[in-house]
Protein backbone atom coordinates (compact mmCIF):
# COMPACT_ATOMS: atom_id res chain seq x y z
CA UNK A 1 0.00 0.00 0.00
CA UNK A 2 1.42 4.38 -0.18
CA UNK A 3 2.12 6.33 2.08
CA UNK A 4 -1.14 8.05 1.12
CA UNK A 5 -3.25 4.77 1.37
CA UNK A 6 -1.86 4.40 4.51
CA UNK A 7 -2.51 7.87 5.74
CA UNK A 8 -6.51 7.22 4.38
CA UNK A 9 -7.02 4.25 6.53
CA UNK A 10 -5.20 6.07 9.67
CA UNK A 11 -6.95 9.20 9.18
CA UNK A 12 -10.73 6.98 8.83
CA UNK A 13 -12.79 8.18 11.87
CA UNK A 14 -10.04 9.94 13.47
CA UNK A 15 -11.06 13.39 15.35
CA UNK A 16 -7.41 15.12 14.92
CA UNK A 17 -3.69 14.47 13.51
CA UNK A 18 -1.08 16.38 14.81
CA UNK A 19 1.03 16.34 12.95
CA UNK A 20 0.57 14.99 9.69
CA UNK A 21 3.67 16.29 8.21
CA UNK A 22 5.44 14.28 11.03
CA UNK A 23 3.46 10.99 10.34
CA UNK A 24 4.41 11.18 6.38
CA UNK A 25 7.90 11.60 7.24
CA UNK A 26 7.88 8.25 9.92
CA UNK A 27 6.33 6.42 7.14
CA UNK A 28 8.84 7.07 4.46
CA UNK A 29 11.41 5.84 6.74
CA UNK A 30 9.51 2.55 5.33
CA UNK A 31 9.71 0.75 9.35
CA UNK A 32 7.14 -0.73 11.26
CA UNK A 33 5.97 2.59 13.46
CA UNK A 34 6.32 1.83 17.25
CA UNK A 35 2.08 2.38 17.80
CA UNK A 36 1.32 4.01 22.37
CA UNK A 37 -2.39 3.10 23.91
CA UNK A 38 -2.35 3.69 27.05
CA UNK A 39 -5.60 2.14 29.60
CA UNK A 40 -5.58 2.80 33.09
CA UNK A 41 -7.52 -0.25 35.11
CA UNK A 42 -9.68 1.83 36.55
CA UNK A 43 -12.98 -0.62 35.87
CA UNK A 44 -12.93 -4.20 35.46
CA UNK A 45 -14.52 -4.27 32.46
CA UNK A 46 -14.03 -2.91 28.47
CA UNK A 47 -17.20 -1.22 26.70
CA UNK A 48 -17.65 -0.41 22.93
CA UNK A 49 -16.51 2.98 23.76
CA UNK A 50 -12.52 1.81 24.48
CA UNK A 51 -12.89 -0.50 21.38
CA UNK A 52 -12.80 3.05 19.33
CA UNK A 53 -9.18 3.31 20.07
CA UNK A 54 -8.48 -0.36 20.07
CA UNK A 55 -10.06 -0.87 16.47
CA UNK A 56 -7.81 2.15 15.05
CA UNK A 57 -4.83 -0.07 16.57
CA UNK A 58 -5.98 -3.05 15.02
CA UNK A 59 -5.75 -1.19 11.62
CA UNK A 60 -2.44 0.20 12.44
CA UNK A 61 -1.63 -3.58 12.87
CA UNK A 62 -2.89 -4.69 9.80
CA UNK A 63 -0.53 -1.82 8.03
CA UNK A 64 2.54 -3.76 9.63
CA UNK A 65 2.61 -1.56 12.48
CA UNK A 66 4.01 -2.41 15.88
CA UNK A 67 1.42 -2.00 18.55
CA UNK A 68 2.12 -1.51 22.41
CA UNK A 69 -1.40 -1.92 24.83
CA UNK A 70 -0.02 -0.26 27.67
CA UNK A 71 -1.75 -0.95 31.07
CA UNK A 72 -1.45 2.10 33.57
CA UNK A 73 -1.10 0.54 36.73
CA UNK A 74 1.25 2.95 38.12
CA UNK A 75 -0.65 6.10 36.42
CA UNK A 76 -3.76 4.69 37.76
CA UNK A 77 -2.67 4.87 41.32
CA UNK A 78 -2.47 9.07 40.70
CA UNK A 79 -5.47 8.73 38.80
CA UNK A 80 -6.50 10.48 35.36
CA UNK A 81 -7.77 13.94 36.03
CA UNK A 82 -9.07 14.44 32.08
CA UNK A 83 -12.81 15.67 32.12
CA UNK A 84 -13.08 15.81 35.63
CA UNK A 85 -14.44 18.30 38.10
CA UNK A 86 -13.26 16.62 41.16
CA UNK A 87 -9.96 14.81 42.00
CA UNK A 88 -10.62 11.15 41.21
CA UNK A 89 -9.90 8.35 43.97
CA UNK A 90 -7.19 6.52 43.79
CA UNK A 91 -7.36 3.13 43.25
CA UNK A 92 -5.53 0.29 45.58
CA UNK A 93 -2.48 -1.62 44.14
CA UNK A 94 -4.78 -4.64 44.73
CA UNK A 95 -7.72 -3.38 42.21
CA UNK A 96 -5.63 -1.97 39.76
CA UNK A 97 -3.91 -5.49 39.29
CA UNK A 98 -7.04 -7.26 39.62
CA UNK A 99 -8.73 -5.53 37.06
CA UNK A 100 -5.39 -5.31 34.67
CA UNK A 101 -5.88 -8.97 34.63
CA UNK A 102 -9.23 -8.59 32.90
CA UNK A 103 -7.66 -5.68 30.31
CA UNK A 104 -5.15 -8.21 29.29
CA UNK A 105 -7.93 -11.11 28.79
CA UNK A 106 -10.43 -8.84 26.95
CA UNK A 107 -8.52 -6.65 24.86
CA UNK A 108 -7.42 -9.44 22.64
CA UNK A 109 -11.09 -9.49 21.45
CA UNK A 110 -9.94 -6.69 19.07
CA UNK A 111 -6.47 -6.76 18.62
CA UNK A 112 -4.57 -9.44 17.49
CA UNK A 113 -2.43 -11.45 20.39
CA UNK A 114 0.83 -12.26 18.31
CA UNK A 115 1.78 -9.13 17.50
CA UNK A 116 0.38 -7.08 20.46
CA UNK A 117 3.10 -5.87 23.25
CA UNK A 118 1.21 -5.68 26.55
CA UNK A 119 3.82 -3.30 28.71
CA UNK A 120 2.79 -2.21 32.08
CA UNK A 121 3.71 1.53 33.07
CA UNK A 122 5.21 0.61 37.14
CA UNK A 123 7.87 -0.85 34.84
CA UNK A 124 9.66 2.12 34.69
CA UNK A 125 7.91 4.87 36.40
CA UNK A 126 9.01 2.51 40.01
CA UNK A 127 12.62 3.46 38.69
CA UNK A 128 11.98 6.99 38.87
CA UNK A 129 12.55 6.86 42.63
CA UNK A 130 12.22 10.62 44.19
CA UNK A 131 15.05 12.26 42.42
CA UNK A 132 13.83 10.93 39.07
CA UNK A 133 10.12 12.10 40.13
CA UNK A 134 11.31 15.63 41.30
CA UNK A 135 13.35 16.40 37.64
CA UNK A 136 10.38 15.19 35.79
CA UNK A 137 8.20 17.42 37.45
CA UNK A 138 10.99 19.84 36.82
CA UNK A 139 10.17 20.27 33.15
CA UNK A 140 6.76 21.79 33.05
CA UNK A 141 5.63 24.82 35.14
CA UNK A 142 2.18 25.50 36.89
CA UNK A 143 1.47 28.15 34.16
CA UNK A 144 1.60 25.18 31.85
CA UNK A 145 -0.91 22.95 33.69
CA UNK A 146 -3.28 25.67 34.43
CA UNK A 147 -3.98 26.28 30.50
CA UNK A 148 -5.72 22.34 30.74
CA UNK A 149 -9.25 23.08 30.22
CA UNK A 150 -10.41 20.86 33.03
CA UNK A 151 -7.52 22.63 35.58
CA UNK A 152 -8.22 25.67 34.60
CA UNK A 153 -11.49 25.62 35.08
CA UNK A 154 -11.43 23.85 38.33
CA UNK A 155 -9.23 26.63 39.51
CA UNK A 156 -11.29 29.74 38.98
CA UNK A 157 -14.06 27.60 40.95
CA UNK A 158 -11.89 27.12 43.79
CA UNK A 159 -12.43 23.63 43.74
CA UNK A 160 -9.39 21.56 44.83
CA UNK A 161 -6.33 20.56 42.81
CA UNK A 162 -4.33 17.85 44.49
CA UNK A 163 -0.56 18.04 43.43
CA UNK A 164 -0.21 14.61 42.54
CA UNK A 165 -2.70 15.53 39.83
CA UNK A 166 -0.50 17.52 38.09
CA UNK A 167 1.99 14.28 37.86
CA UNK A 168 -0.56 12.77 35.81
CA UNK A 169 0.11 14.09 32.35
CA UNK A 170 4.04 14.36 33.10
CA UNK A 171 3.65 10.47 33.59
CA UNK A 172 1.64 9.74 31.00
CA UNK A 173 4.28 11.56 28.67
CA UNK A 174 7.03 9.52 30.17
CA UNK A 175 5.09 6.77 28.99
CA UNK A 176 6.23 7.45 25.75
CA UNK A 177 10.04 8.20 26.25
CA UNK A 178 10.33 5.04 27.66
CA UNK A 179 8.47 2.97 25.20
CA UNK A 180 9.73 5.24 22.49
CA UNK A 181 6.60 5.72 20.75
CA UNK A 182 6.25 7.10 17.25
CA UNK A 183 2.17 7.44 17.08
CA UNK A 184 0.35 7.84 20.36
CA UNK A 185 -3.71 7.05 20.09
CA UNK A 186 -6.56 8.16 22.62
CA UNK A 187 -9.56 10.34 23.19
CA UNK A 188 -9.85 13.71 22.51
CA UNK A 189 -9.97 13.97 26.23
CA UNK A 190 -6.56 13.24 26.74
CA UNK A 191 -5.20 15.78 24.12
CA UNK A 192 -3.29 17.85 26.59
CA UNK A 193 -1.29 14.88 28.03
CA UNK A 194 -0.72 13.31 24.26
CA UNK A 195 0.91 16.84 23.57
CA UNK A 196 3.16 16.75 26.94
CA UNK A 197 4.29 13.22 25.71
CA UNK A 198 6.09 15.22 22.39
CA UNK A 199 7.40 17.92 24.24
CA UNK A 200 8.83 15.02 26.71
CA UNK A 201 10.44 13.08 24.25
CA UNK A 202 12.45 16.44 22.49
CA UNK A 203 13.55 17.04 26.08
CA UNK A 204 14.72 13.62 26.09
CA UNK A 205 16.23 13.76 22.71
CA UNK A 206 13.70 11.56 21.03
CA UNK A 207 11.82 12.66 18.04
CA UNK A 208 8.10 13.30 18.79
CA UNK A 209 5.32 11.51 18.78
CA UNK A 210 2.43 11.47 16.22
CA UNK A 211 -1.15 12.29 17.98
CA UNK A 212 -3.88 10.76 16.90
CA UNK A 213 -7.38 11.29 18.87
CA UNK A 214 -10.22 9.56 18.25
CA UNK A 215 -13.69 10.65 18.79
CA UNK A 216 -15.47 10.00 22.31
CA UNK A 217 -18.67 7.80 21.79
CA UNK A 218 -21.46 8.67 23.16
CA UNK A 219 -23.25 6.09 25.44
CA UNK A 220 -26.76 4.80 25.44
CA UNK A 221 -28.44 8.21 26.35
CA UNK A 222 -26.88 9.31 23.29
CA UNK A 223 -25.42 12.75 26.49
CA UNK A 224 -22.65 11.39 28.23
CA UNK A 225 -19.60 9.83 27.13
CA UNK A 226 -20.23 5.58 27.51
CA UNK A 227 -19.05 5.05 31.08
CA UNK A 228 -19.59 2.44 33.65
CA UNK A 229 -20.10 4.60 36.11
CA UNK A 230 -23.36 6.43 34.44
CA UNK A 231 -24.35 2.61 33.29
CA UNK A 232 -25.20 3.78 29.78
CA UNK A 233 -22.33 1.71 28.41
CA UNK A 234 -22.42 -1.92 26.17
CA UNK A 235 -19.71 -4.32 27.94
CA UNK A 236 -17.87 -6.08 25.28
CA UNK A 237 -18.14 -9.19 27.61
CA UNK A 238 -22.05 -8.53 27.89
CA UNK A 239 -24.12 -11.53 27.10
CA UNK A 240 -25.15 -11.60 23.55
CA UNK A 241 -28.70 -11.05 24.06
CA UNK A 242 -28.54 -8.52 26.33
CA UNK A 243 -25.50 -6.73 24.11
CA UNK A 244 -28.36 -6.97 21.07
CA UNK A 245 -30.67 -5.43 23.40
CA UNK A 246 -28.46 -2.72 24.44
CA UNK A 247 -27.72 -1.39 20.46
CA UNK A 248 -31.29 -1.79 19.66
CA UNK A 249 -32.65 0.20 22.00
CA UNK A 250 -30.42 3.06 20.65
CA UNK A 251 -31.62 6.55 18.87
CA UNK A 252 -31.82 6.08 14.73
CA UNK A 253 -29.78 9.21 14.57
CA UNK A 254 -27.37 7.89 17.48
CA UNK A 255 -27.23 4.28 15.20
CA UNK A 256 -24.91 6.04 13.03
CA UNK A 257 -22.43 7.73 14.97
CA UNK A 258 -22.01 3.81 16.63
CA UNK A 259 -21.36 2.17 13.05
CA UNK A 260 -19.54 5.22 11.96
CA UNK A 261 -16.82 4.30 14.83
CA UNK A 262 -17.22 0.90 15.49
CA UNK A 263 -18.19 -1.25 12.63
CA UNK A 264 -15.42 -3.39 10.32
CA UNK A 265 -17.79 -2.04 7.14
CA UNK A 266 -16.58 -0.05 4.64
CA UNK A 267 -16.94 3.47 3.83
CA UNK A 268 -19.00 3.04 0.67
CA UNK A 269 -20.99 0.15 2.44
CA UNK A 270 -21.95 2.55 5.20
CA UNK A 271 -22.44 4.97 2.40
CA UNK A 272 -25.06 2.66 0.73
CA UNK A 273 -26.71 2.13 3.91
CA UNK A 274 -27.47 5.70 4.58
CA UNK A 275 -28.91 5.78 0.84
CA UNK A 276 -31.35 2.93 1.25
CA UNK A 277 -32.47 4.95 4.68
CA UNK A 278 -32.72 8.33 3.24
CA UNK A 279 -34.89 6.35 0.30
CA UNK A 280 -37.29 4.79 2.62
CA UNK A 281 -35.32 1.39 4.14
CA UNK A 282 -36.10 1.08 7.68
CA UNK A 283 -32.97 2.29 9.83
CA UNK A 284 -33.86 -1.05 12.40
CA UNK A 285 -32.70 -3.20 9.64
CA UNK A 286 -29.51 -1.38 9.45
CA UNK A 287 -29.58 -1.51 13.16
CA UNK A 288 -30.14 -5.29 13.53
CA UNK A 289 -27.45 -5.71 10.99
CA UNK A 290 -24.65 -3.09 13.20
CA UNK A 291 -25.84 -5.58 16.28
CA UNK A 292 -24.95 -8.47 14.90
CA UNK A 293 -21.75 -7.87 13.54
CA UNK A 294 -20.69 -6.21 17.05
CA UNK A 295 -22.16 -9.21 18.96
CA UNK A 296 -19.99 -11.95 16.08
CA UNK A 297 -16.95 -9.70 16.68
CA UNK A 298 -16.82 -10.11 20.43
CA UNK A 299 -18.97 -13.35 20.75
CA UNK A 300 -19.24 -15.77 17.81
CA UNK A 301 -21.63 -15.84 14.53
CA UNK A 302 -23.61 -18.27 16.26
CA UNK A 303 -24.62 -16.19 19.72
CA UNK A 304 -25.25 -13.53 17.00
CA UNK A 305 -27.70 -15.42 15.07
CA UNK A 306 -29.39 -16.45 18.76
CA UNK A 307 -29.40 -13.16 19.85
CA UNK A 308 -31.35 -11.96 16.35
CA UNK A 309 -34.01 -15.15 16.68
CA UNK A 310 -34.83 -14.03 19.83
CA UNK A 311 -35.38 -10.53 18.91
CA UNK A 312 -37.54 -11.94 16.11
CA UNK A 313 -39.63 -14.02 17.92
CA UNK A 314 -40.43 -11.10 20.17
CA UNK A 315 -40.72 -8.31 18.14
CA UNK A 316 -41.88 -9.42 14.54
CA UNK A 317 -43.32 -13.02 14.89
CA UNK A 318 -44.94 -12.02 18.40
CA UNK A 319 -47.46 -9.63 19.24
CA UNK A 320 -45.90 -6.22 19.23
CA UNK A 321 -47.06 -4.64 16.34
CA UNK A 322 -43.90 -3.26 13.87
CA UNK A 323 -45.44 -0.16 12.99
CA UNK A 324 -45.89 1.49 15.89
CA UNK A 325 -45.22 5.48 15.62
CA UNK A 326 -42.43 6.92 17.46
CA UNK A 327 -43.06 9.55 19.76
CA UNK A 328 -40.54 11.98 21.51
CA UNK A 329 -40.77 12.42 24.94
CA UNK A 330 -38.25 14.84 27.53
CA UNK A 331 -36.51 13.71 30.30
CA UNK A 332 -34.15 14.84 32.37
CA UNK A 333 -30.41 13.94 31.32
CA UNK A 334 -30.25 10.61 34.04
CA UNK A 335 -33.05 9.15 31.81
CA UNK A 336 -36.24 8.87 32.34
CA UNK A 337 -38.62 7.54 35.67
CA UNK A 338 -40.69 4.13 34.23
CA UNK A 339 -43.91 5.30 35.49
CA UNK A 340 -43.42 8.77 34.35
CA UNK A 341 -42.41 7.68 30.90
CA UNK A 342 -45.66 4.82 30.47
CA UNK A 343 -47.90 8.04 31.49
CA UNK A 344 -46.65 10.53 29.47
CA UNK A 345 -46.59 8.22 26.60
CA UNK A 346 -50.54 7.79 26.90
CA UNK A 347 -50.74 4.00 27.83
CA UNK A 348 -50.92 4.65 31.72
CA UNK A 349 -53.49 7.44 32.14
CA UNK A 350 -51.61 8.57 35.71
CA UNK A 351 -47.99 7.40 37.23
CA UNK A 352 -50.11 5.89 40.32
CA UNK A 353 -51.79 3.47 37.36
CA UNK A 354 -48.36 2.78 35.94
CA UNK A 355 -47.01 1.61 39.01
CA UNK A 356 -50.03 -0.87 40.18
CA UNK A 357 -49.56 -2.32 36.11
CA UNK A 358 -45.98 -2.73 37.43
CA UNK A 359 -46.82 -4.49 40.39
CA UNK A 360 -49.39 -6.91 38.97
CA UNK A 361 -46.69 -7.84 36.15
CA UNK A 362 -48.24 -6.19 33.37
CA UNK A 363 -45.71 -3.95 32.11
CA UNK A 364 -42.76 -4.86 29.62
CA UNK A 365 -40.08 -2.71 28.27
CA UNK A 366 -38.57 -4.23 25.03
CA UNK A 367 -40.55 -7.29 25.40
CA UNK A 368 -38.78 -7.71 29.30
CA UNK A 369 -41.21 -7.60 31.94
CA UNK A 370 -40.67 -5.01 34.54
CA UNK A 371 -40.92 -5.89 38.14
CA UNK A 372 -38.61 -2.64 39.58
CA UNK A 373 -40.95 0.73 39.96
CA UNK A 374 -37.86 2.83 40.08
CA UNK A 375 -36.58 1.62 36.94
CA UNK A 376 -35.21 4.41 34.99
CA UNK A 377 -35.27 4.18 30.83
CA UNK A 378 -31.84 5.89 29.66
CA UNK A 379 -32.09 9.38 27.82
CA UNK A 380 -31.40 9.14 24.01
CA UNK A 381 -32.59 5.44 23.62
CA UNK A 382 -35.90 4.44 21.97
CA UNK A 383 -38.28 1.63 23.73
CA UNK A 384 -41.01 -0.56 23.03
CA UNK A 385 -43.63 -0.03 26.21
CA UNK A 386 -46.50 -2.82 26.50
CA UNK A 387 -49.02 -2.62 28.79
CA UNK A 388 -51.35 -5.21 29.19
CA UNK A 389 -51.64 -7.66 25.95
CA UNK A 390 -53.33 -4.35 23.65
CA UNK A 391 -51.22 -1.13 24.57
CA UNK A 392 -48.47 -0.12 23.47
CA UNK A 393 -45.91 2.35 22.40
CA UNK A 394 -42.78 3.10 21.16
CA UNK A 395 -41.27 6.01 22.43
CA UNK A 396 -37.86 7.90 21.82
CA UNK A 397 -36.36 9.67 24.88
CA UNK A 398 -35.16 13.00 24.12
CA UNK A 399 -32.63 14.66 27.31
CA UNK A 400 -33.74 18.21 28.38
CA UNK A 401 -31.75 19.91 31.19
Amino acid sequence: MSQRSDLETIRRGAHELILEEDLLRKLAKGKPLRVKAGFDPTAPDLHLGHTVVLNKMRQLQELGHHVMFLIGDFTGMIGDPSGRNATRPPLTPGQIAENAETYKAQVFKVLDEGRTEILFNSAWCNQLGAAGMIKLAATSTVARMLERDDFSKRFAEQRPISIHEFLYPLMQGYDSVAMKADIELGGTDQKFNLLVGRELQKHHGQEPQVILTMPLLEGLDGVNKMSKSLGNYVGIHDPAGEMFGKLMSISDELMWRYVELLSFASLDTIAGWKRSVAEGANPRDIKVRFAQEIIARFHDQAAARRALEDFEARFRHGEIPQDLPEQVIDVPADGGGIGQVLKSSGVCPSTSEAIRMIEQGGVKVDGEKVSDKALKLAAGATYVLQVGKRKFARVSLRAVS
